[in-house]
């Protein structure tokens, strides 16, 4: 299960970064899904066994989550602020 954390931390990540393009803005939530997926599966890795893959894969979909969360609340405050003008 840490390893499919880590990937799934490494996926919310790159999500987040792909945020900040215009045409794909939108699928930032697709990476607030799977860094909680990936929170939740490195919790419970960490529960069996500490390894340092384990808290990798945690530290990972916590960043994943939070730059996706920032950047696609971002991006579609930025979109209705400039439909709305």
């Amino acid at each position: 299960m840490g390893i499919v954390s880590l990937i799934l931390g490494i996926l919310a990540t790159v999500f987040g970064i792909f945020c900040l393009v215009p045409g794909i803005s939108y699928y930032g939530w697709i990476g607030i899904v799977l860094g909680v997926a990936g929170i939740v599966l490195a919790a419970l890795a960490n529960k069996k066994e500490k390894k340092g893959i384990n808290t990798a894969g945690l530290v990972l979909s916590i960043i994943g989550t939070a730059l996706c969360a920032i950047l696609f609340i971002a991006c579609v405050a930025c979109h209705t602020a400039l439909v709305s003008a």
